[in-house]
């Protein structure tokens, strides 16, 4: 399908059409990128001896970095189906005398696990749409509109990234005795609803769209709302994606506000909480706690290899916005 017939074959529609043909030829039609990579693959010249050397070296020092960092991750694993008594045991072993794959459901009767979980899930899911909601909002005011001080109110919004969240713990915890929200699920939310960080990187994202395709927009009588909405927002999914990953995973590990505001654990705490709550005056159960450590990581883990091609290619368009 060529270029030309794409624009005949676009909606008449009479609102909106400017931009859509400008979406619309954007992008290349899926067979032609398909030749112009084969003739890319088929352009590029032989590696010498010396590329060929580097690349063998460049890959062992990828492989050497992924087996480091990995090597903890691959001991907690095995270590969470070893008897308790043999976690510690001397000298080191990676494979236990009896392997419990029990473990991993004792977890759920030692405590309120399941509890834990569910309230993590709800906190880190809302609270990562709050935050999406705010920021890309609050991007597309400091990154596409013109008001008056917009860049010094944007400078001070940045400033507050220099402020460590342990000297604002207690002015928001008295905010939140004010408001009457100790231990709620708003209390555990709201606080870290608006981030510097995320519309930081949402305002990088949106500068790098090009304007042409807003003015288009205009043109045809959209207005800022509608612009967000139906423009902006769908080409900035890459965006988005790196943003929900990060906030999701700041929920979700979050252990020190959680521990502050709530009250009741077993009715609002988290699963950082829950964690925890394998340690007591009684011992460590450090088999459960491993396993229950290797659970926590999988939605984490479900949620990147999911999302990992738009993260990728959000995190290196984010840092070539701005303009």
């Amino acid at each position: 399908m060529s270029t030309s017939n794409t624009l005949t074959t676009a909606p008449p529609s009479a609102e909106g059409s400017h931009a859509t043909r400008l979406l619309t030829t954007a992008k290349p039609p899926r067979k032609r990128r398909r030749a112009d990579d084969a003739e890319q693959v088929a352009g590029k010249s032989p590696l010498n001896r010396g590329e060929k050397v580097r690349l063998v070296f460049a890959h062992i020092g990828v492989y050497l970095a992924a087996a480091i960092f990995m090597a903890p991750l691959v001991y907690a694993f095995f270590s969470a189906m070893k008897p308790n008594q043999e976690i510690f045991s001397m000298p080191p072993t990676l494979i236990a005398s009896e392997v419990r794959w029990t473990n991993f459901i004792d977890v759920f009767s030692y405590g309120p696990f399941l509890t834990y979980i569910g309230n993590s899930f709800f906190v880190a899911i809302a609270g990562t749409l709050v935050v999406l909601a705010v920021s890309t909002m609050a991007g597309y005011a400091f990154g596409r509109l013109r008001w008056k001080g917009r860049d010094a109110v944007f400078v001070l919004f940045l400033a507050t990234l220099m402020v460590p969240a342990e000297v604002i713990v207690i002015p928001m915890f008295i905010v939140m005795q004010w408001f009457g929200w100790v231990d709620t699920y708003q209390a555990l939310i709201f606080p870290f609803a608006f981030t510097a960080f995320g519309t930081f990187l949402m305002r990088q994202f949106f500068r790098g769209i090009p304007f042409e395709l807003e003015e288009a927009a205009r043109v045809d009588g959209a207005g800022p709302v509608r612009t967000f909405l139906q423009i902006i927002l769908p080409l900035s999914k890459s965006g988005v994606a790196v943003l929900s990953v990060f906030t999701f995973l700041g929920f979700w590990n979050s252990y020190l506000w959680p521990l502050i505001v709530t009250v009741d654990y077993s009715a609002h705490g988290t699963l950082p909480i829950g964690l925890a709550s394998f340690s007591g005056l009684t011992g460590t159960r450090w088999d459960l706690q491993m396993a229950a450590a290797i659970i926590s990581m999988i939605p984490t883990t479900i949620l990147v290899i999911a999302l990992q091609k738009h993260l990728v290619k959000g995190i290196s368009m984010a840092g070539l916005g701005g303009r």
